[in-house]
């Protein structure tokens, strides 16, 4: 499985971004993807999943500011009211449940600056 992210830029403090993540090769394996940041001096860490069942689940500091969602397997994340905070490399994630391998995309660069 390989996965494309794509989507990040450099918006100002309230603005929106959109990430996409497209998988590809043996996709009908992966059953839950999501989104992983990671910025300079932090380990990375979980933003938001969705499973197969649309299921969803994200970190506290971002509820209500962005949303998850899937369309077949491609996977987007909706970020709005962006903080500075939320500065970060983004990475997107997928797991196969029967194997247990897990896949990470090439990260996307979000900064969010005035």
């Amino acid at each position: 499985v390989q996965l494309q992210a794509s989507g990040g830029g450099l918006v100002q403090p309230g603005g929106s971004l959109r990430l996409s993540c497209a998988p590809s090769g043996n996709i009908a394996s992966i059953n839950s993807m999501g989104w992983y940041r990671q910025s300079p001096g932090k380990q990375r860490e979980l933003v938001a999943t969705i499973t197969d069942g649309a299921n969803t689940n994200y970190v506290e500091s971002v509820k209500g500011r962005f949303t998850i969602s899937r369309d077949n397997k491609n996977t987007y994340l909706q970020m709005n009211f962006l903080k500075p905070e939320d500065t970060a490399v983004y990475y997107c994630n997928a797991i196969s449940w029967n194997t247990g391998f897990t896949y990470w995309g090439q990260g996307t660069q979000v900064t969010v600056s005035s």
